[in-house]
């Protein structure tokens, strides 16, 4: 089973990495959601996959028995899933307003704080009147 999941996880992982560097502004929150489910299932695979084995501790006893899955994993993906889906919801309103202000979802197109290119050229050429030491 470990296998598969490696697999799932790195076809995951390239899938977010491939969409994010694309230069549209939804694509990159797909691969957002895609790279944080890869990361969520990286973790639930690294605390050990058991079937009709609950990590669950037996009355009496300090440890659960062996050969079960480590609970731990499990809850902390439990809270990386509720900060990926708010993490989620304030990427998609951002890019809506992102897209609302500049009616585009090109991220080269969105480069409004950034100078122009040939205002920066302007801008490296020197002046007349400037002298240099």
């Amino acid at each position: 089973m470990e296998p598969i999941v490696a697999v799932l996880v790195g076809v995951l992982m390239a899938a977010s990495v491939y969409l994010m560097l694309s230069r549209n502004l939804v694509r990159f929150v797909f691969g957002l959601v895609l790279i944080s489910n890869a990361a969520n299932l990286l973790i639930f695979a690294g605390g050990g996959l058991t079937r009709a084995a609950p990590p669950l501790i037996a009355s009496g006893a300090d440890l659960p028995a062996s050969g079960v899955a480590n609970a731990l994993p499990q809850a902390l993906i439990l809270t990386a899933i509720v900060i990926s889906f708010g993490l989620l919801a304030f990427a998609l309103v951002l890019a809506f307003r992102a897209y609302q202000e500049l009616e585009t979802v090109d991220t080269d197109a969105m480069r409004v704080a950034e100078p122009r290119e040939d205002a920066a050229e302007l801008e490296e050429t020197p002046r007349s009147g400037d002298r240099t030491v």
